[in-house]
C-alpha cells in the first residue's frame, strides 16, 4: 500500500475540491445548506470509482501476463524505474517553479469546475474522469498493482485489495473535503488561516506536493535494492 500512499497526493482532485469549496456560497451567504457536502462527496466517490475501475482492468492485464510481471517485479529494473520516475515527478516540480498556476495547473482545474455548482450526475461523472486521468498519468498507481500482481496472494485477495487500494489512495483528498468544509463552517479558525495561506501560496504547496512524492518514490525504489 505504499505506492497508494504516494498515489493520495493528487495535487488535482485536491485542487478542484479547495476550488469548489471557494466557489459555493455558504449558507450563511445565501447558499443552499448541504450543497458543498452533496457535492463533494459525489467529486471523491466518483474519483474513487474512477481509480478502482482502472485499477482491476490494469491487475487484470497484468495477470493475464503472468510470470513476467512477477520477473520484472522481482528485477533490478523495477527499482531503477522507481527511482527515475521519482527524480522525472521531482524535475517536473521544481520546473513549476512554485508559482500558482505557473504549469497551467489552474486552467485545467477550472475546467472541470462547471458541473460542480450544484450535486448531479454530471459531478459524479466529473469525479469519476478524475479518477481515471490522474490515474493514468500516475507511475506509482501502476506500481503498486504490479506488486500486488506478482506477490503471493489469492485471486480473491488481489482483486478485494484493489478497493483497498483505490481507498488509501483517496484518502488525502477525502480528509481534504472534510478539511474544506470545515473551513466553509468556521473560516476563521486555525484551519481555516491553514487554508488561507495554502490558497495563497497554491503553487508552492503543489511544488512540494511533488517534491514528496518524488522523495517517497527514490525511497521505494532504493528500498527494492536492499
Amino acid at each position: 500500500m505504499s505506492y497508494a500512499l504516494v498515489d493520495t497526493l493528487n495535487v488535482l482532485l485536491i485542487g478542484v475540491i479547495v476550488a469548489v469549496g471557494v466557489m459555493l456560497p455558504t449558507s450563511s451567504a445565501g447558499g443552499r445548506r448541504g450543497t458543498y457536502a452533496r457535492v463533494a462527496t459525489l467529486l471523491v466517490f466518483g474519483d474513487w470509482l474512477g481509480v478502482l475501475a482502472l485499477a482491476l482492468l490494469s491487475l487484470l492485464v497484468f495477470d493475464g501476463i503472468g510470470d513476467a510481471v512477477g520477473t520484472f517485479v522481482d528485477s533490478p529494473l523495477f527499482g531503477i524505474l522507481l527511482v527515475l520516475t521519482g527524480w522525472f515527478v521531482g524535475m517536473m516540480a521544481l520546473r513549476s517553479g512554485g508559482s500558482a498556476g505557473s504549469d497551467g495547473s489552474s486552467a485545467l482545474v477550472s475546467r472541470f469546475l462547471g458541473p460542480l455548482r450544484t450535486p448531479s450526475p454530471a459531478t459524479l461523472l466529473t469525479g469519476v474522469v478524475l479518477g481515471l486521468v490522474q490515474s493514468a498519468t500516475s507511475g506509482p498507481f501502476f506500481a503498486g498493482i504490479l506488486v500486488m500482481s506478482a506477490g503471493d496472494f489469492s485471486t480473491s485477495t488481489r482483486y478485494f485489495g484493489m478497493v483497498v487500494y483505490a481507498a488509501v489512495a483517496l484518502s488525502l483528498p477525502f480528509l481534504t473535503a472534510c478539511a474544506v468544509g470545515y473551513v466553509r463552517l468556521r473560516p476563521q479558525s486555525r484551519i481555516g488561516e491553514i487554508f488561507a495561506g495554502m490558497r495563497e501560496n497554491s503553487g508552492v504547496v503543489a511544488r512540494r506536493a511533488g517534491l514528496t512524492a518524488a522523495v517517497m518514490l527514490m525511497v521505494l525504489g532504493a528500498g527494492h535494492f536492499l
